[in-house]
Protein backbone atom coordinates (compact mmCIF):
# COMPACT_ATOMS: atom_id res chain seq x y z
CA UNK A 1 0.00 0.00 0.00
CA UNK A 2 1.29 3.42 -1.27
CA UNK A 3 1.80 6.19 1.03
CA UNK A 4 -0.90 8.54 -1.00
CA UNK A 5 -3.47 5.65 -0.80
CA UNK A 6 -3.21 6.01 3.07
CA UNK A 7 -3.52 9.44 3.04
CA UNK A 8 -6.98 9.30 0.58
CA UNK A 9 -8.47 6.84 3.44
CA UNK A 10 -7.45 8.52 6.02
CA UNK A 11 -8.77 11.54 5.09
CA UNK A 12 -12.62 9.60 5.80
CA UNK A 13 -11.93 10.24 9.46
CA UNK A 14 -9.71 13.97 9.56
CA UNK A 15 -13.08 15.30 8.96
CA UNK A 16 -14.56 14.01 12.62
CA UNK A 17 -10.60 14.73 14.51
CA UNK A 18 -11.22 18.32 13.34
CA UNK A 19 -15.03 18.54 13.94
CA UNK A 20 -14.59 17.55 17.64
CA UNK A 21 -10.92 19.44 18.00
CA UNK A 22 -12.84 22.87 16.87
CA UNK A 23 -16.05 22.04 18.83
CA UNK A 24 -14.29 21.16 21.88
CA UNK A 25 -12.22 24.85 22.00
CA UNK A 26 -15.30 26.79 21.11
CA UNK A 27 -17.34 25.00 23.79
CA UNK A 28 -14.81 24.67 26.24
CA UNK A 29 -13.05 28.10 26.43
CA UNK A 30 -15.78 30.13 27.58
CA UNK A 31 -17.43 27.22 29.84
CA UNK A 32 -14.27 26.91 31.27
CA UNK A 33 -14.37 31.14 32.14
CA UNK A 34 -18.10 30.35 33.77
CA UNK A 35 -15.97 27.00 35.91
CA UNK A 36 -13.34 29.66 37.03
CA UNK A 37 -16.13 32.41 38.40
CA UNK A 38 -18.02 29.92 40.21
CA UNK A 39 -14.96 28.42 41.59
CA UNK A 40 -13.52 32.27 42.66
CA UNK A 41 -16.82 32.51 43.65
CA UNK A 42 -17.91 34.01 47.54
CA UNK A 43 -20.55 31.41 47.91
CA UNK A 44 -18.89 29.20 49.38
CA UNK A 45 -21.66 26.17 48.40
CA UNK A 46 -21.28 27.02 44.40
CA UNK A 47 -17.37 27.79 45.04
CA UNK A 48 -17.18 23.79 46.65
CA UNK A 49 -18.94 22.21 43.73
CA UNK A 50 -17.09 23.98 41.31
CA UNK A 51 -13.95 22.40 43.20
CA UNK A 52 -15.03 19.15 43.21
CA UNK A 53 -16.26 19.12 39.68
CA UNK A 54 -12.61 20.19 38.79
CA UNK A 55 -11.49 17.81 40.70
CA UNK A 56 -13.62 14.69 39.50
CA UNK A 57 -12.52 16.20 35.71
CA UNK A 58 -9.15 16.24 36.22
CA UNK A 59 -8.99 13.41 38.41
CA UNK A 60 -10.03 10.51 36.25
CA UNK A 61 -9.34 9.56 32.56
CA UNK A 62 -11.25 11.16 29.74
CA UNK A 63 -11.47 8.03 28.47
CA UNK A 64 -13.54 6.81 31.08
CA UNK A 65 -15.78 10.10 31.11
CA UNK A 66 -16.61 9.53 27.34
CA UNK A 67 -18.05 6.18 28.23
CA UNK A 68 -19.89 7.91 31.14
CA UNK A 69 -21.80 10.19 28.70
CA UNK A 70 -22.25 7.92 26.04
CA UNK A 71 -23.82 5.22 28.37
CA UNK A 72 -24.94 7.14 30.93
CA UNK A 73 -28.33 8.27 29.89
CA UNK A 74 -29.43 4.65 28.52
CA UNK A 75 -28.15 2.93 32.16
CA UNK A 76 -29.72 5.43 34.07
CA UNK A 77 -32.36 6.82 32.46
CA UNK A 78 -33.47 4.02 29.98
CA UNK A 79 -33.28 6.47 27.11
CA UNK A 80 -33.35 5.25 23.28
CA UNK A 81 -29.68 7.05 21.95
CA UNK A 82 -29.58 7.87 18.71
CA UNK A 83 -26.75 6.98 16.37
CA UNK A 84 -26.31 10.87 15.90
CA UNK A 85 -26.09 10.90 19.70
CA UNK A 86 -22.64 9.50 19.65
CA UNK A 87 -20.87 12.70 18.15
CA UNK A 88 -22.66 14.44 20.76
CA UNK A 89 -21.67 12.86 23.49
CA UNK A 90 -17.89 12.82 22.31
CA UNK A 91 -18.11 16.97 22.12
CA UNK A 92 -19.83 16.68 26.07
CA UNK A 93 -17.07 14.59 27.15
CA UNK A 94 -14.21 16.29 25.69
CA UNK A 95 -15.74 20.02 26.38
CA UNK A 96 -16.61 19.17 29.93
CA UNK A 97 -13.09 17.80 30.63
CA UNK A 98 -11.01 20.66 28.37
CA UNK A 99 -13.34 23.46 30.35
CA UNK A 100 -11.68 22.06 34.04
CA UNK A 101 -8.25 22.70 33.26
CA UNK A 102 -9.06 25.41 31.55
CA UNK A 103 -10.71 26.95 34.95
CA UNK A 104 -7.89 26.59 36.41
CA UNK A 105 -5.39 27.78 33.90
CA UNK A 106 -7.93 31.04 34.21
CA UNK A 107 -7.78 31.16 37.87
CA UNK A 108 -3.89 30.76 38.14
CA UNK A 109 -3.93 33.97 35.29
CA UNK A 110 -6.92 36.19 37.35
CA UNK A 111 -4.55 35.77 40.32
CA UNK A 112 -1.32 36.67 39.02
CA UNK A 113 -2.85 40.08 38.25
CA UNK A 114 -1.76 42.48 41.50
CA UNK A 115 -4.10 43.85 43.92
CA UNK A 116 -3.29 47.17 42.81
CA UNK A 117 -4.50 47.16 39.87
CA UNK A 118 -7.88 46.29 40.99
CA UNK A 119 -7.73 49.16 43.79
CA UNK A 120 -6.51 51.91 40.44
CA UNK A 121 -9.35 50.89 38.70
CA UNK A 122 -12.27 50.96 41.43
CA UNK A 123 -10.30 54.73 41.99
CA UNK A 124 -11.34 55.82 38.24
CA UNK A 125 -14.46 54.69 38.75
CA UNK A 126 -14.59 51.71 37.21
CA UNK A 127 -17.67 48.79 38.15
CA UNK A 128 -16.50 45.47 39.07
CA UNK A 129 -17.75 44.05 35.08
CA UNK A 130 -15.40 47.33 33.60
CA UNK A 131 -12.70 46.31 35.53
CA UNK A 132 -12.68 42.38 34.92
CA UNK A 133 -13.43 43.10 31.06
CA UNK A 134 -10.73 46.03 30.23
CA UNK A 135 -7.91 45.68 32.26
CA UNK A 136 -7.95 41.66 34.11
CA UNK A 137 -8.85 39.68 30.91
CA UNK A 138 -6.79 40.94 28.31
CA UNK A 139 -3.53 40.89 30.73
CA UNK A 140 -4.75 37.54 32.10
CA UNK A 141 -5.16 36.10 28.52
CA UNK A 142 -1.31 37.09 27.58
CA UNK A 143 -0.24 35.35 30.58
CA UNK A 144 -2.24 32.32 30.50
CA UNK A 145 -1.24 31.72 26.91
CA UNK A 146 1.28 29.50 27.17
CA UNK A 147 -0.38 27.39 29.52
CA UNK A 148 -3.60 27.17 27.13
CA UNK A 149 -1.23 26.41 24.24
CA UNK A 150 -0.40 23.32 26.01
CA UNK A 151 -3.93 22.13 26.34
CA UNK A 152 -4.50 22.62 22.89
CA UNK A 153 -1.79 20.68 21.83
CA UNK A 154 -2.72 17.81 24.27
CA UNK A 155 -6.34 17.77 22.53
CA UNK A 156 -5.23 17.41 19.38
CA UNK A 157 -3.61 13.92 20.36
CA UNK A 158 -6.48 12.95 22.74
CA UNK A 159 -9.15 13.55 19.66
CA UNK A 160 -7.71 9.86 18.85
CA UNK A 161 -9.75 8.49 22.70
CA UNK A 162 -13.00 9.02 20.74
CA UNK A 163 -12.50 5.22 19.40
CA UNK A 164 -13.85 4.20 22.97
CA UNK A 165 -17.36 4.73 22.01
CA UNK A 166 -16.82 3.38 18.09
CA UNK A 167 -16.44 7.27 16.87
CA UNK A 168 -14.86 6.91 13.18
CA UNK A 169 -12.35 9.77 13.84
CA UNK A 170 -8.60 9.66 11.98
CA UNK A 171 -6.33 7.10 14.22
CA UNK A 172 -9.52 4.79 14.25
CA UNK A 173 -9.15 4.66 10.39
CA UNK A 174 -6.02 4.49 10.90
CA UNK A 175 -5.91 1.43 13.12
CA UNK A 176 -8.72 -0.13 10.65
CA UNK A 177 -6.57 0.50 7.60
CA UNK A 178 -3.35 -1.22 9.44
CA UNK A 179 -5.42 -4.25 10.51
CA UNK A 180 -6.78 -4.95 7.40
CA UNK A 181 -3.62 -4.52 5.68
CA UNK A 182 -1.17 -6.01 8.20
CA UNK A 183 1.04 -3.35 7.28
CA UNK A 184 1.95 -0.27 10.38
CA UNK A 185 2.61 2.07 7.61
CA UNK A 186 -1.02 4.01 8.26
CA UNK A 187 -0.31 4.17 12.07
CA UNK A 188 2.93 6.15 11.53
CA UNK A 189 0.70 8.44 8.66
CA UNK A 190 -1.45 8.93 11.32
CA UNK A 191 1.33 10.26 13.13
CA UNK A 192 2.55 12.54 10.91
CA UNK A 193 -0.97 13.96 10.38
CA UNK A 194 -0.33 15.02 14.14
CA UNK A 195 2.64 16.27 14.04
CA UNK A 196 1.56 18.81 10.98
CA UNK A 197 -1.88 19.35 12.74
CA UNK A 198 0.22 20.52 16.09
CA UNK A 199 2.68 22.24 14.18
CA UNK A 200 0.28 24.81 12.93
CA UNK A 201 -1.45 25.19 16.12
CA UNK A 202 1.95 25.99 17.85
CA UNK A 203 2.69 28.67 15.15
CA UNK A 204 -0.69 30.23 15.27
CA UNK A 205 -0.92 30.20 19.29
CA UNK A 206 2.85 31.78 19.23
CA UNK A 207 1.61 34.60 16.98
CA UNK A 208 -1.39 35.63 18.76
CA UNK A 209 1.22 35.51 21.76
CA UNK A 210 3.36 37.95 19.78
CA UNK A 211 0.26 40.13 19.17
CA UNK A 212 -0.25 40.16 22.76
CA UNK A 213 3.34 41.40 23.25
CA UNK A 214 1.96 45.11 23.48
CA UNK A 215 1.25 43.96 27.43
CA UNK A 216 4.96 43.29 28.09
Amino acid sequence: MDFLSIVRQLMDGLGNTLLVFFLTLIFSLPLGLLVCFGRKSRFKPLSWLMRFFISILRGTPLMLQIIVVFFGPYYIFGARLSSGYRVIAVIVAFSVNYAAYFAEIYRSGIESIPLGQYEASEALGYGKGQTFFKIILPQMVKRVLPSVTNEVITLVKDTSLAFVISFTEMFTVAQQVASSQTTVMPLFVAGLFYYIFNAVVAWGMARLEKGLAYYN
